[in-house]
């Protein structure tokens, strides 16, 4: 089950499980659609992988399996990517 982090990894933008700017890769490393398609020009900056759109849990599903708290943020955001 995808754990729909909370934010993006490169900027920390707040990434709601309902948010349709949020993009993953095969790792579900996250991203927000500026970064993904900017910066990072649609490659995951750690494993290489395509970034997609991540998939959005229905809200009646969010109350048994609710998205992660756990924020993950690259400590000098994604500038290495450049």
């Amino acid at each position: 089950m995808l754990q729909l982090r909370p934010s993006c990894e490169c900027c920390n933008k707040d990434l709601p499980p309902e948010s349709t700017e949020a993009r993953i890769c095969s790792f579900e490393c996250t991203f927000c659609a500026a970064c993904a398609d900017g910066i990072l020009t649609g490659s995951c900056p750690n494993c290489g992988g395509e970034l997609v759109a991540r998939p959005r849990r229905p809200a009646s599903k969010l109350v048994k399996f609710p998205a992660s708290t756990q924020r993950v943020v690259k400590e000098n955001g994604c500038n290495e990517a450049s």
